[in-house]
């Protein structure tokens, strides 16, 4: 069983910066590769960055360059680092564990998950 937790989310400009933070309980984080997506209103829950147990890190192409997912084993935290954010990055943000798996981008593919954070980019 892991509980995670999400924080680090707020209204920042376009063009600005936001670090999330994902605390997980449990002492098999080490075990999990670790995802972040985010539900826009109206919007399917999408796929947005994933790190896997031995760090190797995944992204959606819409943030590549700009976002960038690590983990602090010690600390059971992963967390999200998003840079020029863009009024289209507007969503509630969450945290996601899986064991590891095949599609590391399929949302079916995490069974733990935070209850979300917001991050509200203005124009």
């Amino acid at each position: 069983q892991v509980q995670l937790v999400e924080s680090g989310g707020g209204l920042v400009q376009a063009g600005g910066s936001v670090g999330l933070s994902c605390a997980a309980s449990g002492r098999t984080f080490i075990r999990y590769d670790m995802g972040w997506f985010r539900q826009a209103p109206g919007k399917d829950r999408e796929f947005v960055a994933a790190i896997t147990w031995s760090t190797g890190t995944y992204y959606t192409d819409s943030v590549k360059g700009r976002f960038t997912i690590s983990r602090d084993n010690a600390r059971t935290t992963v967390y999200l680092q998003m840079n020029s954010l863009k009024p289209e990055d507007t969503a509630v943000y969450y945290c996601a564990a899986r064991i590891p798996g095949k599609r590391i981008e399929a949302l079916g593919e995490y069974s733990y998950w935070g209850q979300g954070t917001q991050v509200t980019v203005s124009a």
